[in-house]
């Protein structure tokens, strides 16, 4: 037997998985309340001995690799030219990282933004701006304007490579903690997100995750690999995609309902599946995520109803509720577990609003113009409707009598054509909370990895 134990220190459990390599299947499973206040790894250790109860006395594991939310997981901030341009680029390269955006800023940094990341609790700071060897004012006047920071704060430099120079420079003389890498837009419109990606993931194993309190000492955890949500989308794109040995199962499409966001991942160019469209905008990474900060289940209740609204609400609802009371009472109880048939269908029309906003917002839509005797149809982001695979997780699907009920409300509807949302998906649950864990496998044992998330999905409907 030769086992792997995998960490998921998350902002409330601890998962820990161990799985054996050779016969690939998950052969112990444990969670416990994350302790953060006293340190990480006072969770961990008191999960560890309840694991070990499960597996033979003399068990070793071969190798011990973690990922981890905890205490607010990756949080950055994001810095850019044009708003709708290498701004977004640099936030769409910060999201794929696995981070959590806390503002994002454009043109001309001023002294109050550099007050607001002060008084933040910001991890990282992603600096880019204009495209190859075009404007250098904006990304260089906020250089300097960051070398006022008094908190050290690790800055990824991704703008034009030709005030690279100069940045080097005026980080070097006021001694910041930075690293330089490929400008996230080298062209307009055009993102190049995975080498500032590839830095982020490198500065939060080295630097964030020691200091969020995980003892990463040689022989006992081999690794903080990359933040949690980083971990789901690196799983789903190795299910996606495959390996050499092992087939993928194509484009799909992961939903994260969680307590405070809605997660949606999708896997795929998401070129057009008509032959007539044309492209615009900011072209779309390979592996994008979505975070929806209004769309969650209990932190973020009653932005939800503020979002969503109290029609679409009652439209998922067979019983009659006290609809913006059910929701204030779930934001003031964030551990409230559902008991009764009523609270589960309360829970569950919520999460079926919310899987349907965040994946409108998360796919690409057609904006379409008359032109003489015809339309012309334009696409902004990507188009999921080819999508066969569509993945749930979270506790409100997992736990769900119905997840394919909820996983629906991410299809295509007949009355918004522009929405290019999935049309005939079939769908799965990941009812044992592995995609992270494989995330984080996958990058010692990808083919293993692989072949477990194939056996323990679960599909539904």
């Amino acid at each position: 037997m030769r086992t792997y134990l995998l960490l998921d220190f998350g902002s409330t459990y601890t998962k820990l998985t161990c799985v054996d390599i050779e016969s690939e299947e998950i052969i112990a499973k444990e969670e416990v309340i994350t302790t953060v206040k006293t340190g990480l790894m006072d969770g961990f250790y008191s999960g560890l001995e309840k694991i070990k109860k499960q597996l033979p006395k003399d068990i070793k594991f071969e190798k011990t690799l973690a990922c981890s939310s905890a205490a607010g997981g990756l949080k950055m901030m994001a810095v850019g030219l044009a708003k709708d341009l290498t701004s977004e680029a640099a936030k769409r390269a910060a999201l794929g990282a696995g981070a959590r955006i806390l503002k994002t800023f454009s043109y001309e940094m001023t002294d109050e933004n550099i007050e607001e990341i002060e008084n933040s609790d910001c991890d990282i700071i992603l600096l880019s701006g204009g495209t190859e060897y075009g404007n250098k004012f904006y990304i260089l006047h906020n250089a300097k304007k960051l070398t006022s920071l008094t908190r050290k704060i690790p800055i990824v430099v991704a703008g034009n490579s030709a005030a690279q120079e100069e940045i080097r420079e005026i980080f070097d003389k006021n001694n910041m903690d930075y690293v330089v890498t490929e400008n996230v837009m080298p062209k307009v419109n055009t993102l190049n997100a995975e080498p500032a990606r590839e830095c982020i993931r490198k500065i939060f194993m080295n630097k964030i995750a020691l200091a969020k309190g995980i003892n990463t000492v040689k022989g006992f955890i081999d690794g903080v690999v990359m933040p949690t949500p980083g971990a789901v989308i690196k799983g789903a794109e190795l299910l996606s995609v495959g390996t050499k040995e092992e087939s993928g199962w194509g484009d799909l499409l992961v939903v994260d309902v969680g307590g405070a966001t809605t997660d949606v991942h999708s896997i795929g160019n998401g070129y057009s599946i008509d032959g007539n469209v044309r492209f615009e905008g900011l072209e779309e990474p390979f592996a994008k995520r979505t975070v929806e900060g209004d769309l969650g289940m209990r932190y973020s209740a009653l932005s939800l109803y503020e979002s969503v609204g109290e029609e679409k609400l009652k439209s998922n609802l067979n019983r009659n509720y006290d609809i913006h009371n059910e929701c204030l009472r779930r934001s003031k109880d964030i551990m409230m577990v559902p008991k009764t048939d009523e609270e589960f269908e309360f829970d569950e029309a919520m999460a079926k609003c919310a899987v349907e906003f965040a994946t409108d917002r998360h796919v690409g839509h057609l904006r379409r113009e008359f032109s003489y005797t015809r339309y012309i149809y334009y696409q902004n982001g990507k188009d999921l409707r080819d999508i066969k695979t569509v993945i749930g997780t979270g506790g409100v699907i997992v736990f769900s009598k119905r997840p394919n009920e909820i996983l629906k409300h991410t299809n295509y509807h007949e009355d918004r054509p522009l929405t290019l949302s999935p049309k005939n998906p079939s769908y799965y649950v990941d009812s044992e909370y592995i995609l992270s864990a494989m995330g984080i496998l996958g990058t010692v044992r990808p083919n293993e990895a692989l072949r477990i998330m194939k056996k323990y999905l679960k599909k539904v409907g």
